[in-house]
């Protein structure tokens, strides 16, 4: 499937409004939304899409707190883009679709790792954060080095 026909394939389903404006513990994204065509628990934003640096985002619907309707961008060939704002959960996690060099090892950019290693070590707080409760706590020993 061409990347094309991926981000056409349908749009976006509705997400219901939420009374009194953006709420607090909401971060917003201005793009270009589609449905995601295989999983419909999830939407694809187009972040900044007539912008440099268009960005392909994906999102749980569920994570999705407000949506504003925002004005329709144009394109250089005429063509009307509906663009909304989305207010997504602060601590939801989202995927970036984000352009890479083939070569051995593959090139990611330096963002990516910098987010993987950072998701890495949140992950390993909340395991011991886990770990730590569901284990009772032993009294502190003092450990001999043999």
């Amino acid at each position: 499937m061409s990347i094309g026909s991926y981000l056409e394939t349908l749009p976006l389903s509705e997400i219901a409004r939420h009374p009194g404006g953006p709420p607090k513990n909401a971060f917003p994204f201005t793009g270009y939304p589609r449905q995601h065509p295989s999983e419909k628990d999830k939407l694809i934003l187009i972040y900044d899409p007539l912008g440099l640096n268009p960005t392909v985002l994906e999102f749980r619907i569920e994570d999705v707190l407000y949506v504003e309707e925002r004005h329709s961008a144009v394109t250089t060939s005429g063509e009307g883009i509906p663009l909304i704002k989305l207010w997504v959960r602060k601590g939801a996690h989202g995927v970036i679709l984000e352009p890479f060099e083939v070569d051995d090892p593959v090139q990611f950019a330096d963002k990516t790792q910098n987010l993987r290693d950072r998701f890495l070590k949140l992950r390993a707080s909340r395991m011991n954060s886990a770990n730590s409760e569901a284990s009772p706590a032993a009294p502190a020993s003092k450990s001999t080095g043999v």
